[in-house]
């Protein structure tokens, strides 16, 4: 296959699903995942109806199997892997204070939003790192970064956190011309960040989508918003 691959975790809806179709529109291979999949089939199918081919999978990033599974069809369907967006996550909101939150509830979060991207990674990074090319866009948020750190969402918030030191720590051990960022894509109107939210899904994905087509002396190993590096 001529076209690179292009992995989007979570992309079913919002964010994900938006960049799936813009990744695709950039003539990547696509493969869109959800937890199951009549929720991947479905949101393949509305692309699909504008003229946007990608290729639907079931892949949960929370389950070892879900993802070792996944992988075992990825190697024997294409045997490589150009690009990885990590966007599957939730805000496990319902708790504003840290003195309220279960520790489960915590614990929960970081293993889908931060163990989820340490899964895929664990397989990802082998693979780019052998055919000396890939591009990683974790999916992070401006309130994972310790220097605008702040109360309310505490699982959200350390589990993002945890997700920047998975970016680092991979990006450690990529190789010349794998490239692995964080990126915070701000505050975006999706059923996530909801009707209020100060950015388009455009400008939301704009960041995602330049971290995940970067050239070949671009950057690797920070943490940015709209191109340009915030603090961590």
């Amino acid at each position: 296959m001529s076209k690179q691959i292009a992995v989007v975790t979570g992309a079913n809806r919002g964010l994900g699903f938006a960049t799936a179709r813009a990744l695709a529109e950039d003539d990547y291979h696509v493969i869109l995942t959800a937890r199951s999949s009549e929720k991947a089939e479905t949101a393949a199918q509305k692309l699909a109806d504008d003229g946007v081919e990608v290729q639907p999978r079931v892949l949960d990033v929370s389950s070892d199997d879900s993802v070792d599974a996944f992988f075992a069809w990825l190697s024997e369907e294409h045997g490589r892997i150009d690009v990885l967006v990590n966007n599957a996550g939730s805000t496990f909101s319902g708790h504003a204070s840290t003195l309220d939150v279960p520790a489960r509830t915590v614990l929960e979060a970081v293993d889908t939003n931060t163990l989820g991207a340490f899964r895929m990674l664990q397989h990802t990074l082998p693979m780019m790192n052998a055919q000396g090319y890939g591009r990683v866009v974790d999916v992070s948020t401006g309130m994972a970064g310790l220097t605008e750190m702040n109360g309310g969402s505490p699982a959200y918030r350390i589990s993002k956190t945890a997700l920047n030191a998975v970016t680092r720590i991979f990006h450690a051990e990529a190789e010349q011309n794998v490239k692995i960022n964080s990126v915070c894509p701000g505050w975006v109107r999706t059923d996530m960040g909801g009707p209020r939210a100060t950015r388009s899904v455009e400008e939301g994905i704009a960041g995602i989508v330049w971290a995940a087509t970067l050239d070949d002396d671009g950057p690797s190993g920070g943490f940015f918003r709209d191109g340009d590096p915030i603090p961590w």
